[in-house]
């Protein structure tokens, strides 16, 4: 199997955005993945959008991830709201140009979470079905009216139950609240950046892909 990603920019609302694709032989699935907050250093190199995408394409999808705007070599400068989901967006759309009869699988970890969430709203609007959503200690507090989050799409929260900064409690009352089928995680013993559990994610999310 490939597994050097190849270095792409692609066009967003600000300018290029800075990516890395795989394009796995005969994938069955495509998987866009999202980061955590830039502001706090965020990237797509980060350990677990890496441990993401390295999932992701041992479950067979084809992936991709990038910088929003204002990180590494995308354009931009950080909006920390509506300009990451629209750069997302413009990387959905490219993606399903690239591959349009590959179903989409959208996973974000951390403010990647609430990115996810809000672009999967945004091509449901749009009647654009994504398979799946996969939520890895998601930034919930971010979801508002204004960024709806995915209504119908198949959806997996996984959390940290010693999460040291994204509030567990919030994220059990917002699962709580959501009020259709899902499935929720809790990952005992187990901070924000799953020091020392990489192996424990992967291990939870490669069934479920």
């Amino acid at each position: 199997m490939l597994t050097r990603e190849t270095p792409v920019f692609i066009e967003g609302p600000c300018g290029p955005l800075q990516a890395l694709s795989l394009d796995v032989p005969e994938a069955r699935g495509v998987a866009l993945i999202c980061h955590p907050n830039p502001v706090q250093g965020g990237t797509m190199l980060n350990k677990v959008v890496s441990t993401l995408q390295r999932t992701a394409r041992d479950a067979g999808l084809a992936t991709l991830r990038f910088n929003y705007r204002g990180v590494g070599s995308s354009a931009g400068s950080h909006d920390m709201a509506n300009g990451e989901v629209d750069d997302a967006e413009a990387v959905a759309h490219w993606l399903r140009a690239h591959y349009p009869q590959l179903p989409l699988t959208l996973l974000g970890f951390s403010f990647g979470g609430f990115v996810a969430a809000s672009l999967v709203g945004r091509l449901e609007s749009q009647g654009i079905e994504p398979s799946q959503l996969i939520m890895v200690a998601p930034a919930v507090q971010r979801l508002t009216a204004e960024n709806p989050p995915a209504q119908r799409c198949p959806l997996v929260v996984i959390q940290p139950e010693d999460d040291e900064v994204i509030d567990p409690q919030a994220v059990y009352a917002w699962s709580a609240g959501l009020g259709r089928a899902h499935e929720l995680l809790k990952v005992a013993e187990c901070g924000h950046f799953f020091h020392g559990r990489l192996t424990d994610l992967k291990d939870l999310l490669l069934p479920r892909l």
